[in-house]
């Protein structure tokens, strides 16, 4: 897979509009909004929004994050998620602030100790069955 970088400033917002689909990793030193589908990792040093008819099927690692189309894959916010009503996420989550909004879908784990922090995730053993 290629990767695209946009080499613009952090207050730069790019736009993945309706109707667009990229195939590989996408990173950007500024914002960025996905309206159509990207098969890939997502990267950006400012903050990704991604519309009602955005689609993305891979890591989102940004600042804030806000969802409101579907999502497969891990989303790494360092400081904030969004799940909009809309939203539909299957995947893990490392944010410190979480927001879900009534009638968003969230299949995975959610970690919201620091990004990157080694913590991991547990489940507590079943009680054994005596026989």
């Amino acid at each position: 897979m290629k990767t695209k970088a946009f080499n613009g400033s952090p207050e730069d917002i790019t736009i993945i509009s309706n109707g667009v689909k990229i195939e590989g990793k996408v990173s950007s030193n500024g914002s960025i909004r996905i309206d159509g589908s990207i098969q890939g990792d997502l990267t950006a040093k400012g903050n990704v929004t991604i519309g009602e008819q955005g689609d993305i099927n891979g890591q989102i690692t940004a600042n804030s994050v806000t969802i409101g189309g579907k999502v497969v894959g891990t989303v790494n916010a360092k400081e904030k998620l969004v799940l909009e009503s809309n939203s539909t996420l299957k995947g893990d989550i490392i944010t410190k602030v979480l927001v879900i909004e009534a009638g968003a879908k969230f299949d995975g784990k959610s970690n919201m100790g620091e990004a990157g922090s080694g913590s991991s995730f547990t489940q507590p053993k079943p009680p054994s069955a005596s026989t």
